[in-house]
């Protein structure tokens, strides 16, 4: 009768050991997970706004189209807003012509970058696009074709 009873004793639950490694495994692809996370966000964020100035390139065009300079807006003449920062279109320095660049200035505070941080695209007066960005870190996060 004793060794029957020995027989149906049962394991129940989980071991110490078992539940530290299943924790320490959680750790692992936590720390791995996270930073790629956080540059996926960006690089969705830096997407969003080169194609909220990128759609822009129309107004720029028809205004040099109609003027034969580009045009200047600011954000609240071009009707535009993003959560992202603040717009502008702006006339090459110093010159009456049709070069120029529309910029997204990231504003900080609902943004994955800095108030400092923006993107660009810039039209040469032979009407050539380029997109060119003020964000820098490890990971190259620019949009394909942005320097």
């Amino acid at each position: 009768m004793k060794l029957q009873q020995g027989k149906k004793k049962l394991q129940k639950g989980f071991t110490l050991i078992e539940l530290m490694i299943v924790v320490a495994v959680i750790g692992v692809l936590a720390a791995i997970a996270i930073p790629q996370y956080q540059n996926y966000v960006k690089k969705a964020e830096l997407g969003s706004a080169l194609s909220t100035i990128a759609a822009l390139k129309i107004n720029a065009e028809d205004g040099i189209a109609s003027t034969g300079f580009f045009p200047n807006y600011d954000a609240a003449a071009l009707g535009v807003s993003s959560s992202l920062g603040t717009i502008d279109m702006k006339m090459d320095a110093g010159q009456s012509s049709a070069g120029g660049s529309i910029t997204m200035v990231f504003d900080g505070a609902d943004s994955q970058f800095t108030a400092s941080q923006a993107i660009s695209m810039n039209r040469n007066t032979d009407g050539i696009w380029k997109c060119t960005s003020t964000v820098t870190g490890s990971v190259n996060i620019l949009p394909r074709g942005c320097k």
